[in-house]
């Protein structure tokens, strides 16, 4: 059985990774206009090689299949609101996008080279040696990807695209990037300023809002559960 406070905690750090990563959604990503230059010529990547773009505070990543291929997991609200396979093989815009993180739909997709990296510089099995991990054979990495193809859940934390990639790659679905943005939030929690800062807010919004137990207790159960955390 779930631990409810855990689900919601879990909720809390990945809309708090939505916000702090909005720049990168409305400057790059699946955005609505490209960026400037090319990617690679096609002959420098190989079938089960995986591609990886930066964005503006994170990195995207795709496996890539050949001919001009690359399967990524890519959240998408139109997933949720149409069954037109030829509107939602557009390119994902923007706010799309968003409300796809939000809404939780997303599918792993096939796209051109060109459409995935939007301009960007594309780095090659990066992932090899930043995470010490054996790969598998190309191969058996790209029939992975084509298996995964379709309609999937979305998570910042549980499964993005990094998880993907990680698990056709190496076996096993892991994301650094949302394995550092938790441990940023654990130093954030054990700060003892944090503590401060919740019980100054606590302490404004009774003042303003009154005396009632939507503002009283979390004006108290926040900081204390900060301190006691810290």
């Amino acid at each position: 059985m779930k631990n409810p406070i855990l689900e919601v905690v879990a909720l809390l750090l990945e809309k708090l990774l939505l916000v702090s990563n909005l720049k990168l959604f409305s400057s790059a990503g699946a955005g609505e206009a490209k960026a400037g230059g090319a990617p690679p010529a096609m002959s420098a990547f190989l079938r089960g090689d995986v591609l990886e773009v930066s964005r503006t505070h994170l990195s995207h990543y795709g496996i890539y299949l050949g001919d001009n291929r690359v399967a990524h997991l890519m959240p998408d609200i139109l997933l949720a609101l149409s069954g037109d396979r030829g509107r939602t093989r557009q390119v994902v815009s923007n706010k799309r996008l968003i409300l796809g993180v939000i809404g939780r739909v997303a599918s792993i997709r096939v796209d051109t080279v060109e459409d995935f990296a939007y301009g960007a510089d594309i780095l090659v099995n990066h992932l090899d040696k930043a995470l010490n991990k054996k790969a598998l054979l190309n191969e058996e990495v790209a029939r992975r990807a084509e298996k995964l193809l379709g309609l999937t859940s979305y998570s910042l934390l549980w499964n993005n695209c990094e998880h993907f990639v990680t698990y056709c790659r190496f076996g096993t679905a892991v994301s650094p990037q949302a394995d550092k943005f938790c441990e940023n939030v654990k130093i954030i929690i054990r700060d003892q300023r944090s503590v401060l800062a919740s019980a100054v807010l606590g302490l404004v919004s009774v003042i303003y809002l009154g005396l009632a137990s939507y503002t009283t207790l979390p004006a108290i159960v926040i900081p204390f559960c900060l301190w006691m955390a810290g």
